[in-house]
């Protein structure tokens, strides 16, 4: 894996903790996450990876929803913390992405969120290709910084969150890649956007402040935010695309990419 993976967010100066602000984003893509889920069959998934599951902000509704058992893995063993259930999980693992700790074909149903940000994508999915049984599906809700639509440009940070991202060892344009990735490994891959625009949250700089920012970075994001607070609510959009993808493992090997 990268230097720095989902729980590199030290938060030092944020205002939220990071199970705080892993719990927001969690909230926010709630119906997006369910749509994907249900199209999954995630009642009948009897073995579920939750891959990068940080401080288990999903973890617990994954055991709830499933037919089976849940394993949550991170590649950091303090993303755990001291939670009994381990975040309602059969199993907690502290392991590597790119060399997954388990056998061919145990797993049907592997799931992350804003995880493969912070990976080798090009290394993670064959080694989920590799856990996945024949049918088996992975559901990925991962970002595009890259595509970020903000207005008015006074309060636009694309390119710091870009900068600040790369700079922490994550991929901030992931999310187009995904889908040739997951085709290449033998996936047939079927890619959703959000179906609304969503008020900015104020989160978000919670999020950027936990990155590593230059005192530019830092000068730029304060000056945004001023701008912001003098800006009617109703004369601000700030949207960064989500790939919502469903890569079904294909018993043929030969990946497909739809949208819709």
């Amino acid at each position: 894996m990268r230097r720095i993976q989902k729980l590199g967010y030290l938060l030092l100066t944020a205002s939220l903790s990071p199970r705080e602000l892993f719990q927001q984003q969690a909230e926010w893509l709630a119906a997006a996450r369910d749509r994907l889920l249900r199209r999954a069959g995630i009642g009948r998934r009897k073995s579920i990876l939750d891959l990068g599951c940080g401080p288990g902000a999903v973890t617990e509704e994954l055991a709830r929803r499933c037919g089976g058992t849940v394993v949550a893995l991170d590649h950091r063993a303090g993303a755990f913390g001291e939670g009994a259930g381990c975040f309602g999980a059969s199993r907690c693992v502290c392991g590597d992405a790119r060399r997954l700790p388990f056998g061919d074909g145990v797993c049907d149903l592997v799931f992350s969120q804003f995880s493969l940000l912070w990976m080798d994508a090009g290394a993670v999915v064959p080694e989920i290709a590799r856990v996945l049984r024949p049918d088996g599906v992975c559901v990925a809700l991962e970002p595009d910084y890259g595509g970020m639509i903000e207005h008015p440009p006074e309060i636009a940070l694309q390119q710091v969150w870009v900068d600040a991202l790369t700079r922490a060892g994550a991929d901030p344009c992931i999310g187009r890649k995904l889908p040739s990735v997951f085709a290449r490994a033998g996936f047939s891959v079927q890619v959703d956007f959000l179906d609304r625009l969503f008020p900015p949250a104020a989160a978000r700089y919670d999020l950027l402040a936990g990155l590593p920012l230059t005192p530019e970075e830092q000068k730029t994001v304060q000056s945004r935010r001023a701008a912001e607070e003098k800006t009617p609510g109703a004369e601000i959009v700030v949207f960064l695309p989500l790939f919502l993808i469903t890569a079904t493992k294909s018993s043929a090997g030969n990946g497909l990419i739809s949208d819709t």
